[in-house]
């Protein structure tokens, strides 16, 4: 994991280019068979210290640096801003401050770590010092967390659809295939979303991960939509 100036001259690394920390994590089922990305994730036996297919990353006000660790991991650890390890949290499972593919990370203005805890669909949220406090449930395999500067909420789910949260966990607003047809979906596989300052949404789309069901076929993937806000 890099960190880069806006040219690309990078300033920092974190961690070593392929070393991934050992997890037990395989895509490689019995008998030698390439599992289903959905069913490799299963694989990660342990967490790890960094990193194994990082996922995201999130600033604090102090600097401070949160990663979300992730496709090989089960994990979530926290920097200094000039990158030393302070402490890490999580292992594989489904109680909480655990995890099964810590999907994205972002930090409100209360300085709570939210977590994207993808297939245990869910949204964990921590203090800094990776202490528990609570969870969402409404969301689907979410894969990313954006919060504007209103403090709204904003989660990219493989569902696929997109919801719209408060601080508190309240609904505000989702949508998706709904009212589509399987020729033409709206969402195929979202994995991030971003808003801009007129509070208009962005969904990217990842490719490569499904084939034959009508609704999530790759090849019907629109990589980039945007969204304006209802004024």
């Amino acid at each position: 994991m890099n960190k880069l100036t806006l040219d690309g001259k990078v300033l920092m690394t974190l961690g070593n280019k392929g070393k991934p920390s050992d997890t037990g994590y395989t895509f490689v089922g019995e008998g030698g068979k390439q599992l289903h990305i959905m069913e490799a994730i299963y694989t990660t036996k342990r967490g790890g210290p960094p990193f194994n297919a990082p996922t995201g990353v999130a600033l604090a006000a102090s600097g401070e640096i949160f990663v979300s660790d992730g496709y090989g991991n089960a994990r979530v650890h926290k920097f200094t801003p000039d990158g030393n390890l302070i402490m890490s949290w999580g292992e594989p499972g489904s109680g909480p401050g655990q995890f099964i593919v810590p999907h994205a990370i972002a930090i409100d203005a209360c300085g709570r770590v939210l977590v994207a805890d993808r297939h245990n669909n869910r949204i964990q949220i921590f203090d800094q010092e990776g202490k528990y406090l609570t969870e969402w449930n409404d969301v689907i395999l979410p894969t990313d967390i954006y919060i504007d500067k209103d403090q709204v909420v904003y989660v990219a789910e493989l569902e696929p659809r997109l919801s719209i949260f408060d601080l508190d966990g309240n609904l505000l607003a989702r949508w998706g295939n709904e009212g589509r047809t399987k020729e033409d979906p709206l969402f195929v596989t979202l994995h991030s979303v971003v808003a801009d300052s007129r509070g208009d949404v962005y969904v990217a789309e990842v490719m490569g991960i499904y084939q034959g069901d009508p609704f999530l076929d790759t090849r019907k993937t629109r990589m980039i939509q945007k969204f304006t806000r209802k004024k």
